[in-house]
């Protein structure tokens, strides 16, 4: 299966002290042990980039630019970085206006958005509620694949 990694999959795996951190880091394994192909999107990279340098008081990993820029440099050589084309614009404002997306929800539609463009078949989040609006998509937990 062609998998698209959410950002909260990234922020916990960079966060050794955090409660899912190994819950992020064992899905990650077990989902390249059986074989899947895992997929980061620049919006990824955007979101990392921002929740990792926000100060830890503002709910971020108060990393500092050189670290967090050497993080994206490993998760974009671990991962497969995928392109966007202007397309993708247009698959992201159809998903939103026919299922109604307000707020912060829009950014979750973006990547339902990317992962219809690059036929990726599922995402691995934390955050399952966030895409269940979305038919075709095979949502999967770090839940659920432990055992």
């Amino acid at each position: 299966m062609r998998i698209l990694l959410d950002t909260d999959i990234l922020t916990r795996s960079a966060q050794p002290s955090h409660p899912q951190h190994d819950a992020a880091v064992n899905a990650v394994f077990s989902l390249r042990t059986r074989g899947d192909a895992l997929f980061l999107v620049p919006q990824n990279v955007y979101e990392f980039w921002v929740v990792a340098t926000r100060p830890v008081g503002e709910n971020g990993l108060g990393m500092e630019a050189a670290s967090t820029a050497a993080r994206l440099s490993e998760l974009k050589r671990a991962f497969t970085l995928l392109e966007e084309s202007p397309a993708l614009y247009l698959e992201w404002e159809r998903l939103v206006t026919e299922h109604g997306v307000l707020g912060k929800s829009a950014h979750d539609a973006r990547l339902v958005a990317a992962m219809r463009h690059a036929n990726v078949d599922g995402i691995l989040t934390f955050n399952k509620a966030h895409f269940s609006r979305y038919t075709g998509l095979t949502v999967l937990t770090p839940g659920d694949l432990a055992g």
